[in-house]
């Protein structure tokens, strides 16, 4: 066996999952309680947010450390640049056995179509010592049944339902681990995405009627939107996914490898179910911004709740501080360790969002404050025209989130809370800057928009 003690990493990473679908969050129903028992043991982050609501932006935020505007994939269907460096370099480089199963979302651009087909060593993050994918899993597979492609791009074909078996490709791949070096195993699902050709969520048989008596979130009541139909599935979908993360812990422990394992659960967003929009995300309201975000293992331990915000940008550094690698000056947010540890000095107190595809936009959260600024001529849907950023900016969306948690009254134009859009602006600028953005002028709202 290795002589290395630094621990395993372990990333367990949903797609699409709203905060409140977790017991440990406050929901009611019984969906997730390994997650829950996993919260109790380790550090569960209160306030956790997105800092891109879209799948392939988002992505690329956590494979560098950077800001998806910065990496240049700051829309779907823009491929990761090829000499980008990633956390599988940085860790492979300090001594990791780098291994990728599930969704990638960072092959495919306009030249160069892999959402169907296997993607080439090249295009794989830097993954290279296990590879089992595909560049976008919903369009190789359905809730049953579909495939994913193999380190020399063969079809790897599977049947069931399909958290279930991703599953069981991860735990083959921690079986066959030798241990003579620390692994990081980005495990990435799909679920509980919503299933694109079928235009609904895909929770296992018997979802609709298992999850039928749950409690509408706050956000949904009274709304129209398609959460009536699609709830229980998606529910459902969080529940198997609760399910595997039991099966995979139950493994570890089995296999010797629990208490030197750093197991981490996110999600890329949430999903505001057609309330905000004309589908699920995209927008800056914490129904699709706010997503759990749990850590287990050497460094997270105790049953500790953070209250303080944090981002799905800190977790790349995170990451790096497990294998013990200093932080690079290139990545943008902070590691979660230092929250963990009680350590944590002059951490920012709000979020940075950037948002495209809907529009070209960018946000700050606070805990009181929801800030969104937007380009009205970028607002049309679309992958083609869509731009990363701009130099002009309207205010978009003014929320009070103490006053309104579940975000129903603009103040973009209340004339009382100028002072305050105008503080926001200025914090807002100052963190474009740091995201490496030109400072923009930003402008009162259009009358009508």
């Amino acid at each position: 066996m290795s002589n290395d003690s630094r621990p395993n990493i372990l990333f367990f990473f949903t797609d699409q999952q709203r905060w409140d679908t977790c017991g440990c969050y406050g929901q009611k129903l019984n969906v997730t309680p390994n997650l829950d028992r996993m919260a109790a043991e380790g550090v569960r982050f209160e306030h956790a947010f997105t800092c891109q609501p879209v799948c392939g932006p988002a992505r690329a935020c956590l494979q560098t450390g950077k800001y998806a505007a910065e990496v240049g994939c700051f829309r779907n269907n823009i491929a990761l640049p090829l000499d980008a460096k990633t956390i599988a370099h940085w860790c492979s480089e300090a001594g990791y056995e780098v291994g990728y199963i599930g969704k990638w979302h960072l092959a495919s651009d306009e030249n160069a179509n892999y959402r169907e087909m296997a993607v080439p060593p090249e295009r794989r993050g830097g993954w290279k010592d296990y590879w089992l994918a595909a560049d976008v899993l919903e369009f190789t597979s359905h809730g049953y049944d579909g495939h994913m492609f193999d380190a020399d791009m063969n079809q790897v074909d599977f049947k069931g339902y399909r958290v279930d078996c991703v599953t069981d490709f991860a735990l083959d791949y921690l079986r066959t681990r030798d241990g003579q070096r620390p692994f990081f195993l980005f495990l990435s699902y799909i679920e509980p995405h919503h299933q694109n050709d079928h235009a609904c969520y895909e929770g296992p048989d018997g979802s609709k009627e298992r999850w039928k008596d749950y409690e509408v979130p706050g956000d949904l009541v009274g709304t129209e939107g398609d959460w009536r139909e699609n709830f229980p599935d998606y529910l459902g979908c969080c529940n198997s996914l609760d399910h595997n993360l039991g099966r995979i812990r139950s493994e570890l422990a089995k296999l010797g490898m629990a208490d030197n394992t750093v197991i981490i659960y996110t999600s890329d967003h949430g999903s505001h179910f057609f309330t905000r929009n004309i589908e699920y995300k995209r927008a800056c309201h914490d129904a699709c911004t706010r997503i759990p975000m749990i850590a287990c293992g050497p460094g997270f331990k105790g049953g500790k709740v953070i209250d303080q915000l944090v981002s799905l940008i800190d977790i790349p550094p995170t990451f790096l501080a497990c294998a013990g690698i200093p932080q690079p000056t290139t990545f943008r947010g902070r590691p979660l360790q230092e929250l963990a540890n009680g350590a944590a000095n002059n951490r920012p107190d709000e979020i940075f969002m950037q948002i495209s595809e809907s529009f070209v936009a960018r946000a700050i959260r606070t805990r009181k404050w929801k800030y969104c600024v937007w380009v009205p001529e970028e607002s049309q849907w679309g992958l083609g025209r869509i731009q990363a950023g701009s130099d002009t900016y309207h205010e978009r969306y003014l929320y009070d989130l103490e006053a309104d948690p579940h975000e129903r009254n603009d103040l973009v134009r209340d004339p009382a809370h100028a002072a305050v859009r105008a503080e926001l602006a200025e914090t807002l600028k100052r963190r474009m800057a740091q995201a490496g953005e030109d400072v923009p002028e930003i402008l009162p709202a259009i009358s009508g928009c």
